[in-house]
């Protein structure tokens, strides 16, 4: 009987290893497709087998799929971040396997005819133009009133993304955007939005059940780094009941409502403000909060349903899980880092992580890349989770030395 496989296509040093960790724990063989497999340094390290392909050429998948399929059972084919999941559903549908409406992942992945569904539903959603050039951003802010976010009409992560307060940090970001320090997958197409002011909440989705619902806050602005990240989030029973019927809204405008989706929120002076809805899992660590908290593994449903399993959301067990970002201060090349082993020591502190090693070199970009590393940390409540955060993100410590200046000599 041939050992049956499952296909994740490209990957994320984010959600990447735990897809992998997950699939292997179900008995099955991950195959990893990519474009460029070496950027994904798990998978060499946990010996995954990756196979070089086009992954923006459906026809060289169907390809690659066709050969697998003549050693293994494909039981399943999915991807890690959505950048990729359309492909997904087309390669899915091809080989008669469960996976999402390619159609609604394309619409929904544009942020523009997001814009559009959702607000012909009657979803409430900042005000938002699109521009293509610097005189369409400029007026498109003039119009709204500053001050504005800005960012690419399709990507994720917070690249490209700024809010901009002035005329001259307006000018200065679409200089970036236009000027060809951003790297564009297709012709530049801009989003301008009205700045919806308040707490910020994210939706963890499977299906059509709203799982739960995160708190999170930013370092400082322009940027939208996230610096800690709480679930379940402190909200009332009606506030709660509020972002899951908008969240449901969104679903039904949108096609959605098979696998996951993860839906951004602004708690504003009108109520729950959609900002964004992502057919996918919210990335590392959402997944291991959810669990932590709640004692389901996303990840694993998710796999259980893309082969064809019957997956089981129901809760487990009732903590606080809490997240905290490590980001840097300034650019320059890291010393060392260091306390992870005495921080992962603390009794409720479920992981320590680095994304960075010595001799890196550091440049801010504004965005998830900023990222060296987390703590989380979980407890029967909030209070005391904090506590054992604060305790472990005191432990961690770093040293960056700043590039010399121009001019400057060793």
């Amino acid at each position: 009987m041939a050992r049956r496989a499952l296909i994740l296509v490209e990957g994320s040093r984010y959600n990447g290893p735990l897809y992998v960790q997950a699939a292997l724990r179900l008995g099955l063989h991950p195959i990893a497709l990519s474009a460029d497999p070496a950027r994904y340094d798990y998978l060499a390290a946990d010996g995954i087998e990756a196979i070089r392909v086009d992954t923006d050429n459906l026809d060289a998948l169907i390809r690659e799929c066709s050969l697998i399929r003549a050693t293994y059972d494909i039981a399943g084919i999915t991807s890690v971040g959505d950048s990729f999941y359309a492909t997904v559903g087309k390669l899915c549908r091809h080989f008669d396997l469960p996976g999402p409406n390619p159609e609604s992942i394309e619409r929904c992945c544009n942020k523009f005819t997001q814009r559009q569904l959702l607000a012909e539903a009657g979803v409430a959603i900042p005000a938002y133009r699109l521009a293509a050039d610097a005189a369409d951003i400029e007026s498109s802010a003039d119009e709204i009133g500053l001050p504005v976010i800005v960012k690419p009409a399709v990507g994720s992560g917070s690249r490209g993304v700024r809010l901009c307060r002035n005329v001259d940090e307006l000018a200065e970001h679409t200089t970036y955007l236009l000027g060809g320090e951003h790297i564009w997958r297709s012709s530049p197409r801009i989003l301008v939005e009205e700045f919806a002011l308040g707490p910020y909440y994210c939706a963890e989705i499977m299906g059509n059940e709203v799982i739960g619902i995160s708190a999170a806050d930013f370092g400082l602005p322009p940027h939208f780094v996230f610096r800690e990240i709480t679930f379940p989030a402190p909200l009332t029973d009606d506030e709660h009941k509020r972002i899951a019927d908008v969240s449901r809204g969104c679903l039904r405008a949108l096609g959605l409502g098979w696998g996951p989706t993860c839906i951004e929120f602004r708690w504003t002076k009108l109520g729950p403000v959609v900002i964004e809805v992502n057919p996918r899992l919210g990335g590392s660590p959402d997944p291991e909060l959810v669990q932590l908290a709640y004692g389901v593994d996303l990840i694993t449903e998710h796999i259980k349903l893309a082969i064809g399993e019957e997956w089981d959301l129901h809760r487990r067990h009732s903590q606080t899980a809490a997240a905290r970002f490590l980001v840097p201060d300034r650019d320059g090349t890291l010393d060392w880092i260091g306390g992870d082993s005495r921080a992962a020591a603390i009794p409720g502190v479920a992981k320590v992580k680095f994304y960075v090693e010595p001799k890196t070199p550091i440049v801010r970009k504004g965005d998830l890349r900023d990222w060296m590393g987390y703590v989380i940390a979980a407890s029967p409540s909030r209070a005391p989770t904090e506590a054992i955060l604060r305790r472990a993100v005191d432990l961690l410590d770093w040293s960056i030395t700043p590039f010399p200046t121009l001019g400057e000599h060793e």
